[in-house]
């Protein structure tokens, strides 16, 4: 008789894992593709999955990356799993109500930057209907279960995506976040979840739960996987309007102060194993940080409370609410009744709760003075599947207890394992702190985990000795057709970003169109450039390559630096087919627009 695997997440490979196998030949993309779906069919349908990609499809993605070197791109190789909210060209998005899905068009930013970045996209991952649950039942699809067993749910709404990653099938997973759902789903399955800042990560291609909260959020096995994603993932998009430039640092974790709330403060529901489980991890918190400080967390507190007792569940009526009144019949009872809640408030009621929501902000705000993370609980309990289906309001505020306020608050967070409870169920931290001290948030919560985080990478346009750096706008951009110049010449990407909001960019005519980019002061606008190192010597025969369009100068950029750069040859402006494509925000916008 074979021996049941341990309960908990499974032995799979790590970024850094298959990265090194693949660059000592150890093993091929298209053995590493035929392992994952080989994963897959043992697991059957056991709800991590909607839809999974054909092997035929796959094994073409592999072979296309076979003919690459494997130290060219970041992420070469890596499968991913995606939650089934976020557009991918060609597949149905379902948001797990079948009679909603639609085949998308478009690739969503972020999964297209991962694709880029030579990733292969293995599936949909299942999730509480209309991304709208903390618990993971909510959905007609097989409901998943937590690798810890016992019948433990997954959490939501990002179940699937968490249970991808924890039973090894994917070293990462992409998900979201609005009021927790890529924080619980991580710490009932012993895993690694960032909500990163809300705009850090375009939001372009997700259909939105509350579009003014939500977040794409990641998971992986540990923190030096997650902190790779999101140097390939943050970008400024102009599409998002709450986008964000990510603001990078490289703290010693060691010398942060450390916020802790009284524990009289926290709430475990009754459930004692789950809170001496939490004291023990806070007793090495202790131990292992110098500088721990007291934490008021009633602040906290009642803006998570804002969350469902306020307006903003009326949020996603915008986006659901004509589909839930002409099919009323297609979507759950439970998430009906949670959307159908959203009718009682009025205009009153949402600048009642803003105005709270202000006094709140600034409350928390004076707190970050005297501490740089917070950490709490994750989750302060856990719950079968069949307590949820009982009680499944009542259990699924409680697992939101420490996640609803992340959002309301501008919070980043990260989720690591914090052992077990003493019957064996798992224990999380949450590291929380203000919007775009992600970096800070990861340090500490690769120091928790006993994970070693790579340094963040260098702010964009940082070169090696021996390189410049180099600003491209068009075709050289990741996947247009010059981009193999710069990469067969030993260029390496550094970085994407937007220029200063002083530029115009430009399309010339003939059969190849290339955009060009204009200096213009008075009249301009930021416009999305990539930042690559490159051999000094490479430079002449790069420009010697190009359109005779473009010419060699100065660009400035969003933080007020100045690099070499492709800009607009002066023979470029006399073009009769000239057009302004300013407003797309950058040449990949405007191919996708065309």
């Amino acid at each position: 008789m074979s021996k049941r695997p341990a309960p908990g997440p499974a032995d799979g490979p790590t970024i850094d894992d298959l990265t090194t196998a693949y660059r000592t030949a150890a093993t091929t993309v298209s053995d590493v593709v035929d392992g994952v779906l080989a994963s897959i069919a043992d697991r059957g349908d056991d709800g991590t999955w909607i839809s999974v990609a054909e092997r035929s499809e796959l094994l073409l993605r592999a072979k296309q990356l076979e003919a690459a070197d494997p130290t060219s791109l970041p992420l070469y190789g890596i499968p991913f799993g995606v939650k089934d909210s976020i557009d991918v060209a060609g597949v149905a998005t379902t948001l797990a109500c079948p009679d909603y899905a639609y085949r998308a068009t478009q690739t969503a930013p972020v999964v297209e930057r991962l694709i880029e970045a030579g990733a292969i996209y293995v599936g949909k991952t299942n999730l509480d209907q209309f991304a709208t649950g903390l618990n993971g039942t909510r959905t007609p699809y097989p409901v998943p279960r937590s690798v810890f067993g016992g019948e433990l749910i997954s959490g939501g709404s990002s179940s699937g995506s968490a249970l991808a990653v924890a039973s090894g099938q994917v070293p990462f997973a992409v998900a979201t976040d609005t009021a927790g759902s890529g924080r619980v789903p991580p710490a009932l399955n012993g895993i690694v979840g960032l909500k990163p800042s809300r705009g850090l990560i375009s939001t372009v291609g997700l259909v939105p739960a509350c579009r003014s909260l939500d977040c794409i959020s990641l998971m992986a096995r540990n923190v030096p996987d997650i902190a790779t994603v999101l140097d390939v993932v943050a970008a400024p998009d102009d599409r998002d309007p709450f986008t964000r430039l990510r603001r990078r640092e490289a703290p010693d974790p060691g010398t942060l102060r450390i916020g802790l709330p009284d524990p009289g403060q926290l709430e475990f529901f009754g459930d004692a194993p789950m809170r001496d489980a939490h004291l023990a991890a806070r007793a090495r918190i202790g131990r292992d940080f110098e500088r721990v400080v007291t934490a008021p967390f009633g602040p906290f507190l009642a803006a998570g409370e804002l969350l469902y007792q306020g307006p903003w569940v009326a949020e996603r009526l915008t986006e659901f609410g004509e589909f839930l009144s002409s099919h009323p019949d297609s979507v759950l009872p439970v998430i009906s009744t949670i959307m159908q809640s959203g009718d009682r408030y009025s205009a009153v009621d949402v600048f009642a709760a803003e105005h709270r929501l202000g006094e709140l902000k600034t409350e928390v705000r004076q707190l970050w003075r005297a501490m740089d993370v917070l950490i709490l609980p994750a989750i302060g309990t856990t719950f079968t599947v069949d307590q949820v289906l009982a009680d499944p309001i009542a259990t699924n505020t409680m697992l939101g207890h420490y996640t609803h306020f992340g959002n309301l608050l501008d919070l980043c967070a990260a989720v690591v394992p914090a052992g077990l409870t003493a019957d064996g169920r798992p224990a999380a931290l949450m590291v929380l702190g203000p919007a775009l001290a992600d970096d800070r948030v990861l340090a500490v919560a690769a120091a928790l985990s006993g994970d070693l985080v790579p340094p963040a990478a260098p702010p964009p346009g940082r070169s090696r000795p021996g390189e410049v750096t180099l600003a491209v706008v068009g075709h050289h951009l990741s996947g247009q057709p010059r981009c193999a110049d710069l990469l067969d010449r030993g260029g390496r990407l550094l970085a994407t970003t937007t220029t200063a909001e002083s530029y115009r960019l430009l399309r010339t005519g003939g059969p190849t169109p290339v955009p060009v980019l204009v200096t213009t002061p008075d009249s301009g606008a930021a416009i999305e450039v990539e930042l690559w190192g490159l051999p000094a010597a490479a430079l002449p025969e790069i420009l010697a390559r190009s359109s005779p369009s473009v010419c060699l100068g100065r660009v400035a950029l969003a933080d007020g630096r100045t690099e070499i750069g492709f800009v607009a040859d002066t023979s470029a402006l006399d073009d009769e087919d000239l057009a302004d494509i300013t407003a797309f925000g950058g040449w990949r916008a405007y191919l996708a627009a065309r």
